[in-house]
């Protein structure tokens, strides 16, 4: 896949983004597009960079690593967040990967974000965060429980180091458009209520990282600020996401 197909498929995934804004009634400046270059090779990583990707998702802190000078170095210097999960024994390769890593969704834990935290503020960067939470209960999801989703982002948001930006969630794994749906506007919700909550640090928490090549309609319905797309755009790749 070339840097002309590549810019193409985005041409597609930005036309689907504008399409489900309209139907819902949002500006489609609202709605960011992060570009999931995991198990991609920095080759095509920077093809997707020249061809209109400014947000990248990677998955794993070896392939930001690997990655990041060739990224840092390009003149359109994207901005890369991770979105795969982060183990603390993992987190000073991701910082030492430099500034191009702007935000870690996948916070799920207090203990988790306060290791990012503290080494994030050692090393006098402030990191944006979103706190992932598994709306759909599915076991091999990572993320908090919704129960436990309001608390953990009002704890998150006072970590020094951190800047709480929301919430994401990666949707239920079924055909049933409804209840995929359903699981985005339960984040929704909860993304509301930490807003509502006025707790310090939750009034920049705005935004709603969900949906994914096959179903960021139904998240744009409920109101994704940022839809995570890899799939329609650089083909199947090994790792499914």
């Amino acid at each position: 896949m070339n840097t002309e197909a590549i810019s193409a498929a985005i041409a597609q995934v930005t036309a689907r983004i504008e399409s489900a804004c309209a139907t819902a009634g949002r500006d489609p400046q609202d709605v960011a597009l992060v570009v999931a270059t995991k198990t991609v090779t920095t080759e095509r990583t920077v093809e997707a960079v020249r061809a209109g990707a400014a947000l990248l998702g990677e998955s794993r802190v070896q392939d930001v690593a690997a990655k990041a000078p060739t990224l840092a170095a390009l003149a359109e210097r994207p901005r890369v967040h991770m979105i795969g999960r982060l183990q603390s024994n993992k987190i000073n390769a991701l910082l030492r990967a430099g500034d191009v890593v702007t935000c870690v969704e996948t916070v799920d834990s207090l203990s988790l974000a306060q290791a990012l935290g503290s080494r994030a503020a050692a090393a006098g960067r402030t990191l944006d965060v979103l706190v992932q939470v598994n709306v759909s209960g599915e076991e091999t999801k990572a993320g908090a429980t919704p129960d436990d989703a309001v608390a953990l982002a009002t704890a998150v948001a006072v970590v020094p180091g951190l800047r709480l930006r929301g919430l994401m969630t990666i949707g239920a794994n079924s055909r049933d458009a409804a209840l995929v749906r359903a699981g985005y506007a339960r984040l929704r919700e909860l993304r509301d209520a930490v807003l509502a909550s006025g707790a310090p640090g939750t009034e920049e928490a705005t935004e709603l990282s969900m949906g994914m090549s096959a179903d960021l309609e139904l998240a744009i319905a409920e109101g994704a600020t940022i839809v995570r797309v890899g799939t329609a755009i650089l083909g199947a790749r090994p790792v499914a996401g």
